[in-house]
């Protein structure tokens, strides 16, 4: 039975499906410490990271608060419940920008962000808690996390947005016009180039990350992507193509911390997890995202005319 352990300072409690839910701080030790035992919990999937890289950029210290400082009490809690396991959801951004076509796991972590910084910390705390107090761990580091619920009930709600394909949706739904962040980058349209991965498939990768260490895998770092990358121009006729509608943009200046290319080799996920993108196609994406735009906009309504 998963537990959900949220601040709710970023999250919706009407996200919560399954099992029991508790309102309350990662950098709660007391909460924390209690909730384990309450619930013999046996293992912990963290995915409680601030990751919003422009704000980590003009807000540092409120990065390595809540993802260093608060994610430090969070292992100490597990280690004091003798937790073994840990899965732990970090990024592509803490590779920088790579030298390569294809990223893989073993190649240099330069993060060029403190978004970046405070994952790379963490990544690199669990490594040496593992050695000293036997907490095994799989970094699951996620290049673009994107779509929703193929059924449309559960989907990206955040305030303030920063994502690109609900940007985009929103333009196309009759918002203000979707930024374009420098279209003179050494790509094939000038635009960035990311590797987008349905949430469906992470949410197995999770399962299989698990598994494996009940399994007794040793602690290890597995990319989530799916080897191809598609460029803003992309994703823009992409949901013009979905939606049947116009997506008006505007071309700014380059922002600060965004890497060019960032393409993930899957190779890892493969071999450890057994596991590979099955619904990440971007059409598919880009359908439950407006599949659960409309389907929100319906709630929503429905709710103020009650």
């Amino acid at each position: 039975m998963p537990v959900t352990y949220d601040s709710l300072a970023r999250g919706h409690e009407e996200a919560v499906r399954w099992g029991p839910f508790v309102q309350g701080d990662i950098g709660d030790a007391a909460l924390l410490g209690e909730t384990m035992r309450r619930y013999r919990v046996e293992a912990i999937v963290h995915l409680a990271a601030f990751a919003y890289v422009g704000e980590s950029i003009e807000h540092p210290a409120r990065y390595f608060e809540n993802n260093v400082r608060k994610g430090l009490t969070l292992l100490d809690a597990a280690v004091e419940a003798g937790i073994r396991h840990f899965v732990f959801s970090s990024s592509c951004a803490t590779y920088g920008i790579p030298n390569g076509s294809l990223i893989s796991e073993d190649m240099p972590q330069r993060p060029i962000n403190p978004y970046g910084e405070t994952k790379l910390i963490f990544e690199r705390a669990l490594r040496w808690y593992g050695e000293a107090y036997g907490l095994n761990s799989v970094i699951l580091r996620y290049f673009n996390a994107a779509g929703a619920d193929p059924d449309g009930e559960i989907g990206e709600e955040h305030s303030p947005e920063t994502h690109v394909i609900p940007l985009i949706l929103a333009a196309a739904d009759g918002g203000d016009s979707f930024k374009v962040f420098g279209d003179d980058y050494e790509t094939p349209d000038g635009t960035c180039v990311r590797d987008f991965v349905h949430v469906r498939d992470i949410a197995e990768a999770h399962v299989r990350a698990l598994a494996c260490l009940e399994k007794g895998h040793a602690s290890t770092a597995v990319n989530l992507g799916t080897g191809t990358g598609h460029s803003v121009m992309q994703l823009m006729a992409c949901a013009q193509e979905v939606t049947g509608r116009t997506v008006p943009y505007t071309i700014c200046p380059r922002r600060p911390g965004d890497p060019p290319v960032l393409v993930a080799d899957c190779n890892r996920a493969r071999e450890v997890l057994g596991w590979h993108a099955r619904c990440s196609d971007l059409r598919t994406i880009i359908k439950t995202a407006w599949r659960w735009r409309l389907s929100r906009r319906r709630s929503l309504a429905s709710e103020r005319a009650l």
